[in-house]
């Protein structure tokens, strides 16, 4: 007796997105890529690995992401790799590497795709993760980062996803946020037993770290902060407020949310997140800011940006838990007996699928009955029926599988007429 093969799994936070899910995911990415494009935006796709120094650099290496979470190996020369976290720092570098700002300094580009972190895995979180990015460069007006708002607001309407706040705060300049900093560093001084072990060494390094620590302890701890908005300067306050006023003037509701930080110092000014309570403790469906700092620390321009992020497992979870009417199936099924039978029916379900008509048909030697049932199986709308008595009389059987009607339609031009009929059976069922 032979050794028993094991049957090799998914690696652990990871998942396969199958036939009857993946419909969702499409109709997600359409319906973005229309809305962006809509807005001005272009695709631009990226590798999913780069060098390590990229993300160091861009999300920090004090950061959990840099520090434990990125899958980061050598490669055959030495050289460490990363597989991407995130997608903006490969943007921002691909715009510096090519020099795009030459041309024309005001850019728009979106990006969909696979991202990789070493988290815990965890509803609505895995470690291969995918995000709707969508990134502007050259202008440093609020009305950009409205927009961004505003067009996430408006994907989430489209989509039919309810029960999402925007949250939004300012995080200074580099102007005014030192003074913010030093309040932060005295405020914790008496706080180190509340602290985690990461915030109690972050906080003299990068305080604004702590605030955005998602530990219950150091969440309680932080409720009497201080706020950056009590320190911004007349040209940060002034953005804010219009950023504020904006909003209101499309009708987008917000909540100003002191504890919305980035912890590192070239994000800027706006910072943003959509949350839902769909999901749980892990309520952010979307977030994003400005980043006007990054180009010029990836060796770049000193050029404003802003972008935004979707988490694409949690929004298709939230979308689509109700949904099954976006399995598609078949509008046709050929049911072939006999090996003239089989081999008319190939070619004209090739020919149906070329013009548009969703074909399947039987390729083994199967009964009529066994047939009919993976018709019925699948879905199908229809099934035509052809064997050697068909093809003797030259005519083929055509079934309503919801009405159970049968037609007869001549051999000759076949492929012409099924197209006719089921453009009459689909305006009568509607």
């Amino acid at each position: 007796m032979g050794k028993k093969i094991r049957m090799i799994q998914l690696i652990r936070g990871f998942k396969d997105i199958l036939p009857g899910e993946v419909e969702l995911w499409q109709q997600v990415e359409n319906t973005a890529r229309s809305l962006l494009e809509d807005f001005g935006f272009k695709e631009i796709r990226i590798p999913i690995m780069e060098h390590t120094e990229l993300f160091a650099r861009s999300i920090g290496e004090d950061t959990d992401i840099v520090e434990k979470e990125m899958y980061t190996f050598p490669d055959r020369k030495g050289d460490l790799i990363t597989l991407r976290p995130e997608a903006t720092a490969s943007v921002c570098r691909s715009y510096i590497q090519h020099k795009m700002y030459t041309t024309d300094p005001v850019r728009k580009f979106y990006t969909i795709g696979p991202m990789f972190r070493r988290e815990r895995p965890q509803k609505g979180r895995y470690r291969q993760f995918y995000q709707i990015n969508a990134e502007i460069f050259g202008v440093d007006s609020p009305l950009v980062d409205v927009e961004l708002i505003f067009i996430l607001v408006t994907l989430f309407s489209k989509l039919s996803v309810s029960d999402v706040n925007a949250h939004i705060n300012s995080l200074g300049c580099p102007e005014c946020r030192p003074m913010f900093k030093t309040a932060l560093s005295d405020f914790f001084t008496s706080l180190n037993e509340n602290l985690c072990s990461d915030c109690v060494r972050r906080k003299d390094r990068n305080p604004l770290r702590v605030l955005d620590c998602k530990v219950p302890s150091c969440r309680t701890a932080m409720t009497d902060a201080p706020s950056i908005l009590d320190y911004l300067c007349p040209a940060c306050d002034q953005h804010f407020e219009t950023t504020k006023t904006a909003l209101s003037a499309l009708n987008v509701p917000f909540v100003v949310d002191k504890g919305l930080v980035r912890g590192l110092d070239y994000y800027t000014r706006t910072t943003f997140e959509i949350q839902t309570s769909a999901l749980g403790a892990q309520n952010a469906i979307a977030g994003g800011g400005r980043y006007d700092g990054l180009i010029k620390v990836l060796g770049g321009p000193d050029i404003p940006a802003t972008g935004f992020a979707i988490g694409l497992d949690r929004l298709t979870e939230i979308a689509g838990s109700t949904r099954t009417d976006l399995v598609k199936t078949p509008d046709i099924f050929i049911a072939a007996l006999g090996e003239k039978g089989v081999s008319l029916a190939f070619e004209w379900n090739c020919a149906l699928c070329l013009e548009g008509v969703k074909a399947e048909m039987e390729f083994g030697d199967k009964s009529l009955k066994s047939q009919m049932k993976r018709a019925h199986r699948l879905g199908a709308k229809h099934v035509l029926i052809v064997g050697d008595n068909e093809i003797k009389e030259g005519k083929v059987i055509l079934r309503d599988m919801e009405t159970k009607d049968q037609v007869s339609i001549p051999i000759e031009n076949v492929v012409k007429n099924i197209k006719l009929k089921l453009s009459v059976s689909n305006i009568k069922r509607e």
